[in-house]
């Protein structure tokens, strides 16, 4: 069976992604959204759908009864506006969800697996629907077939098409044992077969999880979302009580102002900007993680990431090019070099890692060793963390390689003081070394080098500018890691890691305060996945790996740890400079409506009639209007985000303050003044 590759829509991250289905769409959306059942989650824009109600009533009322309703209808209509726009903005960044997620049902195809009825035997299955499947079942996957669920490798190797969930095409290996084990239900075998252990129920896959959180279905507001939809609503309260107050202070002069000017001045002063769009920001921020390949579990794992100050980066793949090579062999004093490159070419003759293949090469072509089979009776020792050694014991003898002190410790043995001088520089180097024994005495040392990828060191000098703290994590000994930190410009260090180190020092962290991300792809490193504050779990990982951490990478790329605290950072401070914005939007709304409601009781205010409007009526419509245009005109930059640079939280603040505080004020003088030319030029002022 065989499906065809649906690629998956990801506009680039400058982009908005918009068309004109999909602005119709929104259109039809934002009016479905004006249900007050829906809107009272968003308690500034439901207050303003109430009192565009009331103003519509106010003016079908003074027509019915002959009176004047135009300026009434006005107020009404643009007052209906604003919660129209508010409604729209959350649309459209719904909708882009929506669209992404169109794209991924399409990918999802209804499969048909092949159930095995005995575990120790291939040959025996039986067909059956997915949605049939539970979790524990174990399903043969062949080349053609899809992978029918999620689920674990525990038989087999192949290499399997992946672009219906993460869109690349070039196929990946996923064996069983390792950190390769996962598969996704929707993917392809492209060839060899596997055996899959289902993990996910009918409808819980994770192609199911994306379609969800793409499209917003399963959106809840974060905490920081919910304490400015507090502050916003108090902001609400008390502008209606001084509103109300205004109306006792008018009315004991004799001239208490209308009902519709009252609505107009209360909308106009409570933020309505930052209300109409502030759903809008929190879906676009997830939005952005999807065009970089990034699954969030929610919007707090977004935001958690806006607010990180520590990041542990693994040294391997994430800070260096991850394809460490062996460069040397030094036997210690009285072994020949060719039996030390003998031995350490049969202790790595069954290690898969880019680390054991290059060992078995460099044995090869530098000492024109054979390739020989696996001995007959050998047994393959595996690698660990907690051991941190592997090998392989044959009929004529036993080979280990594996980190200095590890196997040292494991001979119970003392190390020449000329291979202690060879380590100490390998690790001064930047190398990493590997101890050789055969039949328990240690032969000598093998060196790895890896290359710190170029360009990392600026990029941990821009995250100390942002007061992120960066930490490399590394199963080397002391020296390597000391040395390739400096190299990287890291600010501190984890060598010889366990997974139990990492899990400590995220622990540690928080108990000072600190939000912690980190990335990981193994069973290993799920404890720490699931107690980071941000732990992204990379798409070729376990399925351990994936269930524990908040975010999963569909590229596997651990460096895009980085990108990710980026776009949260991102989020936080679009979500701020649009409330500094909105806020200080009221300066100008103050001078243009409240000299137009008063000035016929206290003429004094015509003083701060600076903008030298119209009329009073002209003042109050150029106002309502400016207050729902100045939404639609910011949609575009809550979608995309405010551009965001690199540095210290003193120095972002200052930075907004001077454009959105500034220009918050600044915009309404001269949109207001522009509108109220345009009315006196209609004729309407």
């Amino acid at each position: 069976m065989t499906t065809p590759t649906v690629p998956i829509t990801r506009p680039g991250p400058g982009g908005l992604g918009l068309d004109r289905s999909l602005l119709g769409r929104a259109a039809v959306d934002a009016l479905l959204k004006l249900n007050p059942a829906k809107l009272i989650r968003n308690p500034v824009i439901f207050v303003t759908e109430v009192i565009s109600l009331l103003v519509t009533v106010l003016a079908a009322a003074a027509a019915s009864r002959g009176e004047p309703w135009g300026f009434q209808a006005a107020i009404a209509a643009w007052l209906w506006f604003t919660v129209i726009f508010a409604t729209f903005a959350e649309a459209v960044a719904e909708g882009r969800g929506r669209a992404r997620a169109e794209s991924l049902r399409r990918a999802r195809t209804e499969a048909r697996a092949k159930l095995l009825i005995r575990a120790d035997d291939r040959s025996l299955w039986q067909p059956r629907a997915a949605t049939e499947l539970r979790i524990g079942d174990l399903v043969l996957v062949e080349a053609g077939d899809l992978v029918p669920s999620d689920g674990e490798v525990v038989e087999g190797i192949a290499s399997v098409n992946e672009a219906a969930v993460t869109g690349e095409s070039a196929p990946v290996i996923r064996e069983s044992g390792g950190d390769r084990s996962a598969v996704t239900g929707g993917t392809t075998v492209v060839s060899d077969w596997i055996v899959v252990r289902i993990a996910a129920a009918p409808g819980s896959t994770f192609l199911d999880r994306m379609i969800s959180l793409v499209e917003g279905a399963s959106r809840q507001k974060t905490p920081n979302e919910i304490a400015l939809d507090i502050l916003l609503a108090g902001m609400t309260i008390i502008f209606l009580i001084a509103v109300v107050t205004l109306v006792g202070l008018a009315s004991w002069n004799g001239q208490p102002p209308s009902v519709p000017v009252l609505a107009a001045l209360l909308i106009t002063l409570i933020p309505t900007t930052i209300g109409g769009l502030l759903s809008a920001i929190g879906i676009a921020g997830m939005d952005r993680l999807v065009r970089f390949n990034v699954m969030a579990t929610s919007g707090r794992a977004v935001e958690a990431a806006g607010d990180v100050d520590v990041l542990l980066l693994d040294k391997t793949g994430t800070i260096t090019l991850g394809n460490r090579q062996a460069a040397g062999f030094f036997p210690a004093p009285g072994v020949e070099i060719g039996t030390l490159a003998q031995a350490a070419l049969l202790a790595s003759l069954a290690d898969e890692t880019p680390e054991g293949r290059s060992i078995v090469a460099f044995a090869r072509e530098r000492h024109n060793l054979p390739l020989p089979g696996l001995p007959a009776g050998s047994q393959v020792v595996p690698f660990t963390a907690q051991t941190r050694i592997s090998g392989l014991d044959t009929p004529e003898g036993n080979y280990r390689k594996g980190a200095v002190d590890s196997l040292l410790r494991a001979l119970e043995t003392q190390a020449p003081a000329a291979v202690h001088q060879e380590v100490e520089r390998i690790g001064r180097s930047g190398g990493t070394p590997l101890a050789v024994a055969q039949n328990g005495r240690l032969l000598g040392l093998i060196e790895l080098k890896d290359i710190v990828k170029p360009g990392i060191r600026e990029r941990f000098a821009a995250l100390r500018r942002m007061g992120i703290r960066t930490v490399m994590v590394t199963g080397d000994n002391r020296l390597t890691a000391a040395a390739i930190a400096t190299e990287a410009g890291v600010d501190d260090f984890i060598a010889e890691a366990t997974p139990q180190d990492k899990l400590g020092y995220i622990r540690a962290a928080q108990a000072e305060g600190r939000l912690v991300a980190m990335a990981g792809d193994g069973t290993n490193d799920a404890p720490a996945l699931a107690q980071a504050d941000v732990g992204v779990a990379m798409q070729t990982g376990t399925q351990a790996a994936r269930e524990a951490g908040n975010m999963v990478d569909l590229d596997s790329d651990p460096t895009k740890l980085i990108e990710v605290v980026e776009i949260g950072k991102q989020l936080l401070i679009t979500r701020g400079a649009l409330t500094t914005f909105s806020i200080a939007n009221d300066v100008a709304k103050y001078f243009a409506i409240l000299p137009a409601i008063f000035v016929a009781s206290y003429p004094e205010l015509g003083a701060l009639n600076v903008m030298h409007l119209a009329s009073p009526e002209s003042a109050i419509l150029s106002a309502v209007i400016f207050n729902a245009l100045i939404i639609v005109a910011l949609v575009p930059l809550a979608l995309r985000g405010v551009r965001y640079t690199p540095k210290g939280a003193a120095a972002l603040l200052r930075r907004n303050l001077l454009i959105y505080g500034l220009g918050g004020i600044v915009a309404p003088f001269i949109g207001i003044k522009i509108i109220d030319l345009i009315l006196q030029f209609l004729g309407i002022a």
